[in-house]
């Protein structure tokens, strides 16, 4: 797949499933060829493991990684001073609401709240522990923007017009994250399942040129 989409794409997400599968020498190989890393481990555990999963991520050279909001204040600053102490941190991103969740679902592990309060929750405390990084759906891009205009914004559930959603429930198309204020998009099964993964893949793109060209 990647030498398929090596002239359209240069970020890779990998994420649980894949790096389980080929671990760091999956990350390597991307770099050998030019690429940039999303690691997308998710990580949630006490404190201390994160610390140091947070600085054995940083041996790898991957660019970004993901880390739970939810892991709560303590975590959230054990994994942004073990980023602080490396020489090749990655960038943090606080997960916070995942986009396969939906009112039912927060309410079945015990959250009152909306996904969207729950995510501005979250970004806050993810904030003041010194993380510059959130991943969210795009229904909270744009409240999360106005609210921290510095921030990256990772956004993932995006699905062109027409796409299926498979297990996702709060999702928008490439044009609509980007408006919303969206930095980077995460798209995976539109392309990786698509009968032509480049021409899907380029559809995408050219989609998210027109939709930064309006907004100029």
């Amino acid at each position: 797949m990647v030498e398929r989409l090596e002239e359209l794409c240069c970020w890779y997400k990998v994420g649980l499933e894949l790096y389980l599968a080929e671990g760091n020498n999956f990350i390597h190989e991307l770099h050998h060829r030019g690429c940039s890393v999303f690691l997308d481990l998710k990580l949630y555990d006490i404190p201390n493991t994160v610390a140091g999963a947070v600085h054995s991520v940083c041996e790898t050279g991957a660019e970004m990684l993901t880390i739970h909001a939810s892991g709560g204040p303590a975590m959230l600053r054990a994994a942004a001073k073990a980023a602080s102490e490396c020489e090749h941190a990655p960038q943090l991103l606080a997960v916070t609401v995942l986009t396969s969740m939906d009112a039912e679902q927060l309410a079945a592990v015990g959250i009152g709240r909306s996904a969207g309060e729950q995510v501005t929750r979250l970004a806050e405390m993810a904030a003041a522990a010194g993380i510059t990084g959130l991943v969210a759906s795009t229904h909270e891009t744009a409240s999360l923007r106005q609210a921290f205009p510095g921030a990256t914004l990772v956004i993932p559930g995006i699905r062109p017009a027409g796409a299926e959603l498979a297990d996702q429930k709060r999702v928008a198309t490439p044009a609509a994250a980007l408006a919303a204020g969206a930095s980077y998009l995460v798209v995976g099964r539109p392309i990786t399942q698509a009968s032509d993964p480049v021409a899907a893949a380029r559809a995408i793109i050219d989609e998210m040129q027109a939709a930064t060209e309006v907004a100029h």
